[in-house]
């Protein structure tokens, strides 16, 4: 843990276990690590990435969360991102062409806890080059994403995730509701 937030707070890039598949990620406030992770993964800077929030508190610091979200969030068995407008204290860099960003409320004790302890919202992209298979377990990430990356955390490496990904949604101001990914 503490050298995951060492290489983090020091702009760095890492491949952690999230509640969903591997991920890499950075600190979702630092435009030059946002900009790693679009290179490590070979993507087109217009398609945007998601983030990681551990708390209800850290949620609402950098969105609006309306009511439909919350009802969505507690009763999905599934880890579930939601999209919402107008995110407050973030780079653009991070942000959908449109100006929205996905954020999940993680419920993993990891990721939680590794947050937590970065203090910022957590950059998650699935840990594979743009356009191929994402990782369900360690084994299955590529050798190149491996030596790209600063730091590769060391727990979970024998876990197999349930999920391909999580549950994307996308919900306006205004109440309309849509479902981008099951």
């Amino acid at each position: 843990m503490e050298k995951a937030i060492e290489t983090l707070t020091n702009g760095g890039t890492i491949l952690y276990p999230t509640d969903t598949i591997w991920g890499i990620g950075c600190d979702a406030t630092n435009p030059e690590a946002i900009d790693k992770i679009f290179n490590i993964k070979k993507r087109e800077k217009t398609k945007s990435m998601i983030i990681l929030v551990e708390s209800e508190k850290r949620l609402q610091d950098l969105v609006d969360v309306p009511e439909m979200a919350w009802e969505i969030i507690d009763l999905s068995e599934k880890p579930v991102t939601i999209v919402y407008e107008k995110p407050r204290h973030l780079p653009k860099e991070i942000l959908a062409e449109d100006g929205s960003i996905g954020i999940r409320l993680v419920k993993n004790d990891f990721c939680r806890k590794l947050i937590s302890r970065l203090n910022k919202p957590l950059v998650s992209t699935s840990a594979n080059l743009s356009g191929q298979k994402s990782p369900l377990k360690f084994d299955d990430i590529s050798d190149e994403i491996k030596k790209a990356v600063d730091y590769i955390v060391e727990e979970q490496h024998e876990n197999i995730s349930p999920y391909a990904g999580s549950s994307v949604i996308k919900i306006w101001n205004d109440g309309r509701i849509k479902v981008l990914r099951e």
